[in-house]
């Protein structure tokens, strides 16, 4: 310790500064942590006790820890009244309690107190001062700043201006040009003097002139900021020029309009350009009319701007045998072909008002924009009359034929897409009667084609889900009544429809090559059934006869597929019968014409269903393994001999006689189909028929009421 100095870093001062930090840091805000401030002021406390105790004595210290106390930033004017208070009440108490009698330390306590607020005073006062001179610095500095920013700006914005390769030109709110710079003059191809004064709306291509004023009205108005569009302006010499112009608005610091800005880019080469690209976009390359892609967009503009009730034309074209032309004279002919057929279209109907265009390959539509009264269908007919008038390229003179499908509907009942649609389906319809020639739409059809395109659709799912099932029809001996065969007829038990007959579906299997898959089925299962049969009733030897496709015969591995169900059933051999239309034996040579061997050599029986409605050919029989002859149902439908159904077809008679004398001639059994009546019946006994089969036997029943049949028979023996 120094001379004349005692320690007072005694508990008290610890108290005393803890005291003064909770009272600072209740009174305000403190940019100090709890311990930082206890330790600032326990250093001032320390202060204020050794001034107190120095000799000579001084008050100075004190001024020092008010200027501390502001330099800390603790200026609240609470925490100057607390630390000048509690110097007063509170320090010798407790930070010198053992120097607080009479002529003590206690007398200077006065002359601290007097200092630190003088202290604390100097220095806000000081601070302030500082304050105030870094502010009114700052202001002129910000002052300086702006004003050079503003000639910077100034002169950068008049080197832009000036020098810009855009057009740039300053008008007023009346339109009238205050100043422009060389490359808007150059533009235009005026001098920058003759552009000065003179209004914009004098410079508008006159196609644009009214749209133009309303957006710059617009733009005045507040109603826009910025404008931006490509539009055209009249140069000096009266040509055109495309511009990309961006126009916006600069206003008063009260929000009033005071002046336009308009930039501007000569876009002239570039329009060109796209408008080229886009000719290229929309047009057959080959023929140069309207693509796909226009027709479309053409067509959507009809139907959004008819009325709802007014009637849109479609005409649906498609050349036929143009494929021939192209594979036997080639495609350069072809093309030839193409652009002159496209060229006749396009003059018989343009006069007329309707837009041809090329949807691809052959195929062209026109599209008939006021339909209604039968005018698409003489649109139509002058298009097939200019199609077939002879076509003479080189040397070769060809003769053309178009189809034409013809939609007309009214606008607000259809869109593109459906229209286009229908016209497709329509043209099918056409090329299906035959060629040069043309079918109006009929929504009933439609809707029966896409029925029949769903159950289509629907046949794979379906056999996979097991919606198919077999019914039987008896097949009744003629001599003694009783049941010696049963056909397997297969139904799909639609979710939706209910129970279909195969002729809504077997055709649409044919087409798609499922019948292999659900001949296989109808096999399979009815071997099944036909076993249990013959295991409960031995005696009855029911036959079960299966529809065989000629699809089906022709698979090579027809042969397996039946030995296959015959093993996996237990099913002798002789107890199945395979049934073939007439032309699919008829026509059956090579290998299909081996299986059919090789089906019989399994002890299989072969049949042929519907016998007299193709080749009847008796003698081409005779090559065949057959063992049955089913006669075809239209030549029994005419044994009536005067019943209720109409009078007796003699000719019909005639010829069941001749064919079941000849079936019997090659030992072939003899079956004849569609059996209703009573009177067939007894006919065709007489004709030594062997066995029938129709409604008067019974229709297709389930498997379980044939087993009943065969139970009650098996009762009466």
């Amino acid at each position: 310790m120094a001379p004349g100095e005692e320690d007072v870093s005694r508990p008290g001062a610890h108290e005393y500064a803890s005291a003064w930090a909770r009272a600072v840091r209740r009174l305000g805000f403190v940019p100090l942590s709890a311990a930082e401030t206890e330790r600032l002021l326990l250093a001032q406390t320390v202060r204020l006790a050794q001034a107190a105790l120095a000799e000579p004595f001084s008050a100075r210290p004190a001024r020092d820890v008010g200027r501390a106390l502001v330099e800390a930033h603790l200026t609240e004017p609470g925490v100057l009244d607390w630390s000048v208070r509690a110097l007063g009440e509170r320090f010798v108490p407790v930070v010198l309690p053992d120097r607080g009698g009479p002529g003590g330390v206690a007398d200077r306590v006065d002359a601290l107190q007097a200092a630190l607020a003088a202290g604390f005073a100097a220095a806000l006062r000081d601070r302030t001062f500082s304050q105030q001179e870094r502010i009114a610095r700052s202001a002129w500095q910000a002052r300086d700043a702006v004003e050079q920013a503003l000639r910077d700006s100034e002169a950068r914005f008049r080197a832009v201006f000036t020098g810009a390769a855009i057009g740039i030109g300053i008008a007023g709110i009346d339109g009238v040009i205050i100043d422009v710079n060389q490359s808007f003059a150059d533009m235009l191809g005026y001098t920058i003097g003759e552009l000065r004064q003179t209004n914009v709306a004098a410079l508008f291509h006159v196609d644009d002139a009214a749209g133009m004023w309303e957006l710059y009205q617009e733009l005045i108005d507040g109603k826009h900021d910025t404008v931006r569009v490509e539009k055209r302006y009249h140069r000096k010499d009266g040509s055109v020029v495309w511009t990309d112009l961006a126009v916006s608005l600069v206003r008063h610091d009260d929000g009033r309009p005071r002046f336009t800005v308009a930039m501007i880019e000569d876009i002239t080469e570039r329009y060109e350009l796209q408008q080229r690209l886009r000719f290229q976009a929309l047009h057959d390359p080959l023929t140069g009319l309207p693509n796909r892609t226009l027709f479309f967009e053409t067509l959507g503009h009809v139907l959004q701007a008819a009325p709802p009730d007014q009637p849109v034309g479609v005409c649906f074209l498609d050349l036929d045998g143009f494929k021939a032309v192209n594979d036997s004279l080639g495609h350069d002919l072809g093309d030839r072909l193409l652009v002159v057929i496209a060229r006749r279209l396009a003059d018989c109907v343009a006069a007329q008002g309707h837009l041809v265009a090329r949807m691809g390959g052959d195929e062209f539509v026109i599209l008939v924009r006021t339909g209604g009264d039968g005018r698409a269908v003489a649109v139509a007919e002058s298009a097939l009359a200019a199609v077939a008038a002879p076509v003479v390229i080189g040397d070769q003179q060809l003769a053309v034929s178009a189809s034409i499908g013809i939609v007309e509907c009214p606008a607000g009942e259809t869109n593109a897409s459906d229209l286009m649609k229908a016209a497709d389906t329509t043209l099918y319809w056409a090329k299906a009667e035959g060629r040069g020639r043309w079918a109006v739409y009929d929504p009933e059809r439609s809707a029966r084609d896409i029925a029949r395109s769903a159950l289509a659709a629907g046949l794979p799912a379906a056999l996979d889900r097991g919606e198919f099932v077999l019914h039987y029809q008896p097949i009744v001996s003629l001599l003694d009544g009783s049941m010696r065969a049963v056909e397997a007829l297969v139904r799909w038990r639609h979710p939706e429809l209910g129970l279909i007959g195969p002729d809504r579906f077997i055709g649409l299997a044919e087409e798609t090559g499922l019948i292999v898959r659900l001949g296989a089925w109808v096999l399979e299962r009815a071997c099944r059934d036909a076993e249990a049969w013959w295991r409960s009733f031995p005696a009855a030897r029911l036959v079960v006869s299966v529809n065989l496709a000629a699809r089906q015969v022709e698979e090579p591995a027809v042969v397996e597929m039946v030995a296959g169900a015959l093993a996996t059933s237990g099913l002798p051999a002789e107890l199945l019968q395979l049934e073939l239309t007439e032309s699919a034996v008829m026509g059956t040579a090579g290998e299909p014409l081996r299986a059919l061997h090789r089906l019989a050599a399994l002890g299989v029986r072969l049949a042929v269903d519907d016998f007299g409605t193709g080749y009847s050919n008796l003698a081409y029989l005779r090559r065949l393994p057959i063992h049955s002859l089913k006669l075809a149902g239209p030549f029994v439908e005419g044994i009536r001999a005067g019943d209720a159904d109409g009078p007796a077809d003699h000719r019909d008679e005639r010829i069941v006689d001749a064919l079941v004398r000849l079936a019997h001639a090659l030992e072939l059994w003899v079956t004849a189909e569609a059996v209703e009546t009573v009177t067939q019946a007894e006919r065709l006994r007489a004709l030594r028929c062997d066995t029938g089969q129709g409604r008067w036997f019974g229709g297709p029943v389930p498997a379980e009421e044939i087993t009943a049949r065969l139970r009650g028979d098996a009762v009466t023996v």
